[in-house]
């Protein structure tokens, strides 16, 4: 299956079905009267947000939903037949755009959530409606309200916890399969993530949380090097942001405290909501550093990350670990669902809920490869 986080599309609701001007003919039974039925309502086009599934690929190829106009009513006191409504249904974490005006129409963040995108017309009214004491054979009737029509942009940004950032061949990819459910493709060239991958963490039998992992950002991602900002948009709902770096590069010249700002700046022209949240700087690929360098390695790197005067940058919390021998993971899991704790019950301060409610399995996403 493809992973597509955008699509345009086009919905339109059906028309009302004509109301009938008819009068009762039958036989011994004059003047029988006015008996002309409604038009049936159209049919609308609802979207219904489901957590098991995880990419916009149907509504990439199919852009129009149009649905069925209602029927027009009948002698008798026949209405016509409202029309089927067409469903859409749309991962959970889809914000659903107005292409014309750009106004956010709605932002579906829950399993089931349901809304009308375009309502069908009313059906129009029959002669029915309009006999009176004054008036005992109208001939007006009404003609069916038309349904709505729209153009929408629809965009996916995944619900995870935890967000994964930092540079290709950081071993982040690595570093969710080694905590995680997810089974990304893994490789020994840069780019190996194409689209983001989500994986389920379960620190304990009822303790979990959900952690993505998004394509490599690199130096001038802001002017379309590398995938550019395409992904970012995947961490804006994430509570808490992992950057990783590699503490032991193949490139003897490279300079893992510059990339690191680097990552951070390209992260602030984004979007600065996303700069603001916390963020853990998270050292990986120790395997590759003999251990009495160790020490030494981490503490040059974190003083020529965090710098001096206006440019220094804050240093929340520090890991050490080792995604491939998945030493210091546990560690750090265990810190994440710590603070994902004191996020929800800042949140929710009285309310009594554990934070893997929000973790459902299903939101694992699709392990094939982007074409």
């Amino acid at each position: 299956m493809k992973f597509f986080d955008e699509a345009m599309i086009e919905v339109g609701a059906g028309d009302g079905g004509v109301g009938v001007a008819s009068f009762r003919r039958e036989k011994y039974i004059p003047r029988g009267g006015p008996d002309g039925g409604d038009g049936g309502r159209g049919g609308s086009v609802i979207v219904i947000a489901d957590r098991n599934i995880n990419t916009l690929v149907d509504y990439r190829y199919t852009r129009k939903f149009i649905a069925k106009n209602g029927e027009r009513g009948r002698g008798s006191d026949q209405y016509g037949a409202a029309a089927e409504d067409i469903i859409l249904r749309m991962p959970v974490g889809t914000q659903i755009f107005d292409a014309e005006s750009g106004e956010l129409v709605v932002d579906l963040t829950e399993h089931e959530q349901r809304v009308v995108l375009a309502k069908g017309g009313d059906g129009g009214l029959g002669n029915l409606h309009f006999k009176s004491s004054t008036n005992r054979a109208p001939k007006q009737s009404t003609a069916g309200h038309p349904g709505e029509h729209r153009s929408l942009r629809l965009e996916l940004k995944v619900l995870a916890d935890v967000g994964l950032l930092g540079l290709p061949n950081a071993g982040k990819s690595t570093f969710i399969a080694a905590v995680s459910n997810a089974r990304p493709k893994i490789a020994d060239y840069p780019f190996t993530t194409l689209y983001p991958n989500l994986g389920v963490v379960r620190v304990a039998p009822e303790k979990s949380f959900v952690i993505a992992d998004i394509p490599g950002l690199i130096e001038g991602a802001a002017e379309g090097a590398g995938l550019g900002h395409q992904f970012l948009r995947h961490l804006q709902r994430t509570h808490l942001l992992l950057h990783l770096v590699d503490l032991a590069p193949f490139d003897p010249g490279a300079d893992p405290a510059a990339d690191a700002r680097a990552i951070v700046k390209e992260l602030e022209k984004y979007d600065e909501a996303l700069m603001a949240k916390p963020r853990w700087l998270v050292l990986n690929k120790l395997d590759m550093v003999p251990g009495g360098e160790r020490a030494e390695r981490v503490a040059t790197f974190i003083k020529k990350y965090r710098g001096r005067g206006r440019a220094a940058l804050p240093v929340d919390r520090v890991f050490e670990i080792s995604g491939l021998t998945r030493e210091g993971c546990e560690k750090l899991c265990l810190a994440i669902w710590d603070h994902m704790q004191t996020v929800k019950d800042a949140e929710h301060p009285d309310a009594d809920v554990r934070f893997d409610e929000a973790a459902p399995a299903a939101a694992i996403a699709p392990s094939a490869d982007v074409q």
